[in-house]
């Protein structure tokens, strides 16, 4: 979700007119008569962009953007005015402005500003859920979220089922109390019994002084198990017993401790085929499947890219004390067609990547360098070039060649398996042709 944009503007009409038009257009709206009030709202509440007038008393707005840029230096802030000529802009662009709208402007100009600029709630663990299968989900979980009936999380490796696990926390009655959460996958597995219910001083070598245990810890609150399927069996007959009893010992231990947890869980496996191998136990996937959640893959959820994008962005330029930059039409278009097998943890990749590679203020194709992309652009490159008929053999070799390469999509090792030659020749000859007239980019 975006956070709200701030009107710094005296005209009561024109103010009223511009949150009418954000308003309608479904942005929340704050706003100020002047620059001194602006930087009191921003002291008292996080907005995500500063649209404001230049002409105003008794601080104008090129003196508000530059205590702006001051205090809070990735804002990224809009300035207008009916007074604008070239060279106030230019200066203020270069004070830190991120565009400069000269009025009269028209109600699509400025929500097009607004798209491009706006940052959205960076707030921990911020769930950006967009598109309508992902609505869809979250109202189920809000409601899943105020009962204490165990909870499991499904779907592939990436999605955020641990985000999905925080916002059930966030929105149920144990809200002010712990969140736990452990990873059964990274633990190994002769510390992991240790791990979730404690040890007690000498239980096993090397166990100095007593250990509270990750379910202690989680008193009162939730705890999540993540992917609880690489648990071992043995381990998850003690987690059944646990759960069923609600109550626990340390390792080591004689005293029982009761337990007041909510009990979340996810993995990345197919439960029933788990449970149909012997792998996974049934009666524990009973007790820990009582709300089955399935959150989808991001390549079913396509108009989530972007505002996850643009969340990823604001978030490591943050980081970087830099300005968030924009993506640009032809990288959304890329973004949103990607098949994303990774989920949201490749978009996290290819967006730091991104900001490495982009010089400016703007993310261009070449800089999200997604997987394979090189030999796209070298197709495409080559579905540009008009190849003359040629007149001799080693011309009629290299459009051969080349044509097995558009068919590839750029991939050397499938087009020498269509020409019937090995990579190590072909890519013999495309040096060759690279000398001779730069004949493909590689």
């Amino acid at each position: 979700m975006a956070l709200p944009v701030l009107i710094v503007e005296d005209d009561d009409d024109l103010r009223e007119a511009l949150v009418d038009t954000l308003e309608l257009d479904g942005y929340g709206v704050v706003v100020a008569e002047d620059g001194v009030s602006a930087l009191a709202v921003l002291a008292s509440q996080q907005v995500g962009l500063v649209i404001s007038d230049v002409q105003m008393q008794p601080m104008d707005g090129e003196t508000l953007l530059v205590e702006i840029k001051k205090h809070y230096p990735c804002l990224p802030v809009i300035l207008m005015t009916a007074y604008g000529l070239i060279e106030q802009a230019v200066n203020a662009l270069h004070a830190g402005a991120s565009h400069y709208l000269p009025k009269p402007f028209e109600p699509a100009a400025l929500l097009e500003q607004v798209q491009r600029y706006l940052l959205p709630d960076l707030g921990e663990d911020a769930l950006v859920a967009e598109s309508a299968v992902m609505q869809q989900l979250l109202d189920v979980a809000r409601r899943a979220a105020q009962s204490d009936a165990s909870i499991m999380l499904t779907g592939e490796s990436g999605v955020g089922k641990e985000i999905m696990a925080r916002f059930i926390h966030r929105h149920s009655v144990r809200s002010s109390k712990p969140f736990v959460a452990i990873n059964c996958a990274a633990i190994p597995e002769q510390l992991l019994e240790s791990t979730l219910f404690g040890h007690e001083k000498g239980a096993f070598t090397g166990a100095a002084t007593h250990h509270v245990g990750k379910f202690e810890q989680a008193q009162g609150g939730t705890i999540l198990l993540d992917e609880v399927t690489e648990m071992p069996l043995a381990l998850q007959a003690k987690l059944l017993r646990v759960l069923q009893e609600r109550e626990l010992e340390r390792v080591g231990g004689v005293k029982p401790i009761a337990l007041d947890i909510r009990v979340l869980a996810t993995s990345n496996r197919d439960l029933a085929k788990e449970v149909a191998a012997g792998t996974f136990r049934e009666d524990l996937y009973y007790r820990l499947n009582v709300f089955p959640l399935q959150i989808p893959a991001l390549r079913d959820r396509s108009s989530d890219v972007l505002p996850l994008a643009r969340n990823l962005l604001a978030r490591y330029a943050a980081v970087q004390k830099k300005r968030s930059p924009v993506l640009s039409a032809s990288a959304q278009q890329t973004l949103v067609a990607y098949h994303w097998p990774g989920n949201i943890r490749e978009l996290d990749n290819v967006i730091q990547r991104a900001l490495i590679l982009s010089p400016s203020d703007e993310i261009a194709v070449e800089h999200l360098f997604l997987p394979a992309q090189a030999a796209k652009i070298a197709a495409n490159d080559l579905m540009q070039e008009e190849i003359a008929v040629p007149s001799n053999i080693k011309g009629m070799e290299k459009n051969m060649i080349f044509e097995a390469l558009k068919a590839a999509g750029g991939v050397r090792k499938i087009a020498a398996e269509k020409l019937g030659m090995s990579e190590r020749t072909l890519r013999y000859k495309l040096a060759q042709y690279r000398e001779e007239d730069g004949g493909l980019p590689i």
